[in-house]
């Protein structure tokens, strides 16, 4: 083959091979292409899957999400902190509800420029352009929230008013998938400024220089630079800005309104959000600079004591403690809290502290059951009157006026004077309830019981206490051992026996054969407090303690027919709107027939009337001749050296009550009773002056149809028969023959017989049927 030959088929070998490599080359091009194609299809198709798997799952999230309309969202956007109120009966004011934050919303055109930009450039620089939220932070802050790995936030300020005021700050992606739908919703019915305005109105800002908690930017540029929100500097303005972030730790005070030792923390927020002020575009470098370099501490302002004008007061601090209880277990009840679990301590004080809350912050009132005229004239009388219940020392006094019928408190004393005690001596001091407590724990029981008429006998010869710790020694009235004769059941209770209610109490106790029968039965119906000491015989001289309250519902319960009805003060809890978030609901309790309760009235008609252990009748008779004439009862009562005194009395339509004793529980004086009258008087006087219409002053307490009026013996208490004769001592003795009318409920007169009383040893017996009932007693009370 020629040279030429040879060179043309090397060429054209070189020629195949050239081309044989692009062809592979191309192939793998083609083939790359087509991987991409595949990868790029199944990107978009996975991806479509999973937006269409994402939608689908952001749709269930939300379904039962109602999106709302823009009224209902200005209601839930614009519910900041509001004021509430403690309403007197008449619904005049009686104060502002303390609240831990202090907040005065404003006007977007009420905040500076430079305040918005601030806050817009530090909270959410993509404000102006996205629709309430923004894909790539919630796809970042969800990659985030599964992985763990980096940062869980991109929440925009729409996104944050909305979780703030509507929402939990519960982490869930129910929570996070309605924040979004919301925050659109918020992007459609408002424009950008009424958002920031929003924003900045509702934001906590730490407090001031009074230690006062703030929110909004007016209470923020007051409390910290003493400017109005509009009228901030920049630097100022970078400051309150940066603050919502961790209100606490950048504000400048303590919670005392002094001025943090280390102001770094805030200062440094202050310059961050500067720069981002500038990053932004909405300051220039120069203006950067000079506020970053602007000494602010300068414009910190000086401690100040606080301004808070909410009076304290007995009036103030009984209200909210019952309003807090109501709310309390309001919330409980919401939450499944079973009753037991309530009474623990910690969740008992943790809805406490809620309720404290949603009452400072929600715009409620109280409605509480005092009128105003009544509540200040007891006052009045406290102030100039209440030396009279003096001796040597400063007695202090508790006292409640009560609404028979209904339970509501309509005035009461909590002491002498708040500035020097602030402890409330008519719901909060549980002293021995001496005396005053035989109508409720003794006598009523028994005469509704049938056990006793109200001429019955009962020994008030010397005895003994015949258990506990006193077991052995004698039983004492106010002035001595026993007055050596049976009383009548009438005049036991008038002359406050305390002898006579030990055997009464003793023989309902064994009659029943249950220690605990009494308080079972009638007291724990009238809420007086579990105690082992009811069920010890010494409880018919009142070692119990009970509080004013309790003592006078007892005698409400009496004067009301019997029926028990919860002392009282607030009557409803409303918000702004007029909507009541609790109304009182009576729950009446009957404790002793009205046939019982009708006798305990017409026995302590004479309690007062008599005036063997109080003056009261003559004391108010000589001050107000219609008082003097309304129809009375109550009962009185002393403790050991008179450390404690009582006196209780009702009309038909109200019961009012006192109980005075030293601070310190040691003794008085014997003449405590006498002092406690004159006291009581005025009181009583100055509640008529103030609402005569309260006290009843021309109603009467009447017998009941279903008391059986029964003919007894004057002399023993028993049935009467004119040929009656007992064996005494081996001699036959004829009852004598005076006769009287004794009250009964369902029970009869026993017939006659030697033992024709309750208690008394045989000697006792055989000393009445041979002296007869003189009636040599000294009064107690």
């Amino acid at each position: 083959m020629s040279q030429q030959g040879k060179n043309s088929k090397k060429a054209k070998q070189t020629k195949q091979q050239k081309n044989s490599g692009w062809f592979y080359f191309h192939i793998v091009i083609r083939v790359i292409q087509s991987l991409l194609l595949v990868v790029v299809s199944l990107f978009i198709l996975f991806g479509a899957l999973g937006a269409g798997m994402g939608a689908g799952y952001f749709a269930y999230l939300v379904e039962d999400t109602k999106a709302p309309t823009k009224e209902e969202l200005e209601g839930d956007l614009e519910n900041v902190d509001e004021t509430s109120h403690l309403a007197y009966a008449d619904g005049s004011n009686i104060s502002a509800i303390d609240t831990d934050i202090k907040r005065n919303s404003v006007s977007s055109d009420e905040m500076s420029d430079l305040l918005k930009d601030a806050v817009v450039a530090t909270e959410d620089e993509d404000f102006y352009q996205h629709q309430g939220f923004v894909p790539k932070a919630v796809l970042r802050a969800l990659v985030s929230e599964v992985t763990g790995i980096g940062s869980s936030g991109g929440s925009t300020l729409t996104q944050q008013i909305v979780k703030q005021q509507i929402l939990s700050d519960e982490v869930t992606f129910e929570r996070k998938a309605n924040e979004i739908l919301l925050a659109t919703q918020v992007e459609r019915n408002f424009s950008k400024d009424e958002i920031v305005e929003m924003y900045l109105n509702v934001s906590p800002f730490g407090r001031n220089n009074k230690g006062e908690n703030i929110a909004g930017v007016q209470e923020a540029a007051e409390g910290i630079f003493g400017e109005n929100a509009d009228e901030l500097s920049l630097p100022q303005a970078a400051f309150i800005a940066g603050l919502p972030q961790s209100p606490i730790a950048y504000s400048p005070y303590t919670n005392t309104g002094e001025l943090q030792e280390d102001l770094e923390p805030g200062l440094d927020r202050k310059d961050y959000v500067l720069f981002s002020m500038y990053r932004n575009h909405d300051i220039s470098k120069q203006e950067y600079e000079e506020a970053r370099d602007y000494d602010l501490t300068a414009d910190f302002q000086g401690q100040e004591s606080s301004d808070n004008n909410n009076e304290r007061n007995f009036l103030y601090n009984t209200v909210m403690n019952e309003a807090l209880e109501i709310v309390a277990q309001q919330l409980a009840d919401e939450d499944n809290i079973s009753s037991e679990e309530f009474a623990d301590e910690e969740t008992y004080q943790t809805y406490l502290g809620e309720a404290q809350q949603t009452l400072a912050s929600g715009g409620y009132t109280v409605n509480t059951t005092i009128d105003q005229d009544i509540y200040d004239a007891m006052q009045d009388t406290a102030e100039n009157y209440g030396y009279l219940l003096d001796n040597n020392n400063q007695v202090e006094v508790g006292n409640v006026y009560m609404d028979n019928e209904t339970g509501k408190i309509l005035g009461f004393v909590g002491g002498r004077d708040y500035e020097d005690n602030q402890f409330n001596h008519a719901f909060n001091s549980s002293r021995q309830a001496g005396s005053a407590i035989k109508p409720a724990l003794v006598y009523g029981p028994a005469i509704d019981q049938g056990l006793i008429g109200s001429e019955s006998r009962v020994s008030d010869y010397p005895t003994d206490w015949q258990g506990g710790e006193n077991e052995g020694e004698a039983i004492v009235n106010a002035s001595n051992e026993g007055t050596e004769t049976f009383q009548t059941i009438r005049e036991s209770l008038e002359h406050s026996s305390n002898i006579a209610s030990y055997h009464i109490y003793r023989d309902i106790l064994n009659e029943k054969d249950d220690t605990s029968f009494v308080y079972d039965n009638y007291l724990k119906k009238m809420n007086y407090p579990a105690s082992e000491s009811w069920t010890y015989e010494s409880a018919s001289s009142g070692v119990p303690e009970v509080t004013t309250l309790e003592q006078t519902n007892g005698f409400q319960t009496l004067a009301n027919g019997g029926v028990y009805q919860e002392g009282y003060l607030v009557e409803s809890i409303t918000d702004s709107n007029g909507d009541a978030l609790y109304e009182h609901e009576e729950s009446p309790e009957r404790v002793y027939s009205e046939a019982a309760a009708s006798i305990m009235n017409d026995l302590m008609r004479g309690v007062i009337d008599s005036g063997h252990t109080t003056e009261f009748k003559s004391d108010i008779s000589n001050m107000n001749p219609t008082l003097g004439d309304a129809d009375w009862v109550g009962k009185t009562g002393t403790t050991d050296e008179y450390r404690d005194s009582w006196l209780v009395v009702s009309t038909p339509k109200a019961t009012l009550s006192s109980w005075s004793g030293r601070e310190d529980n040691e003794g008085t004086d014997r003449n405590a009773s006498r002092r406690t009258a004159q006291y009581m008087s005025y009181l009583a006087n100055s509640i008529y002056q103030a609402n005569p219409d309260s006290i009843g002053a021309d109603e009467e307490f009447e017998l009941n149809d279903d008391i059986e009026e029964e003919e007894v013996s004057e002399f023993t208490g028993t049935k009467v028969d004119d040929n009656d004769t007992v064996e005494v001592d081996g001699s036959t003795m004829r009852v004598p023959n005076d006769t009287t009318e004794s009250y009964w409920t369902n029970g009869t007169p026993p017939d006659v017989s030697f033992r024709f009383g309750i208690g008394g040893t045989e000697e006792d017996y055989e000393d009445y049927w041979q002296n007869g009932p003189d009636d040599n007693s000294n009064d107690d009370d």
